[in-house]
């Protein structure tokens, strides 16, 4: 068992996708999932499962669809993995901003050849750096104005991506380690 996070796309944003949190947590637990909690109204949810991350999204998002009509890729960490993407920070000696400073998740690891292939010169003042299967993205001009958004990274890397800024990530962290 094992505390986790999973990171809805695209859930009540716009009016779209709309889902209650209430709803939302009372589905995990009808497949099982312990002690869930939801964070903020945009598809933040906690859970103790036994299912690796991978397979408790899928199950996830195919209840989403199936039970509430609605379909949004789902991407889950544990809070041990939440906690080893805070500790590795590669731009936090430049990001200033809890809210300007974005974690990009993947559904998998990429293949590095397209990354390297990027010149970081043509995001200038946006930088970016990835580790694993996160890409940590500063914004200094605002998340809205970047064009290294999750659906930038989708077309590159041939992967699902959602993104969380800074302050979200941490406060997950913190819930999935009992906060």
């Amino acid at each position: 068992m094992s505390r986790q996070v999973a990171l809805l796309r695209g859930v009540n944003v716009g009016g779209r996708n709309m889902v209650s949190m209430a709803k939302l947590r009372e589905l995990l637990a009808g497949l099982g999932f312990e002690d869930v909690r939801t964070h903020l109204q945009s598809g933040n949810v906690v859970y103790t499962s036994g299912k690796s991350p991978d397979k408790a999204a899928a199950e996830i998002e195919a209840a989403l669809a199936r039970d509430l009509g609605v379909q949004v890729p789902v991407l889950a960490r544990t809070g041990t993995e939440l906690g080893e993407i805070l500790k590795a920070n590669p731009l936090g000696d430049v990001a200033d901003n809890d809210a300007l400073y974005l974690v990009t998740f993947l559904s998998g690891r990429p293949d590095g050849k397209p990354i390297k292939a990027l010149d970081p010169d043509a995001f200038k003042p946006d930088v970016f750096e990835h580790v694993g299967r996160e890409i940590y993205v500063w914004c200094p001009d605002g998340v809205r104005n970047t064009k290294l958004s999750y659906s930038f990274w989708e077309g590159k890397l041939g992967v699902t991506a959602t993104a969380r800024n800074w302050k979200t990530v941490s406060k997950l962290h913190e819930l999935a380690a009992g906060g």
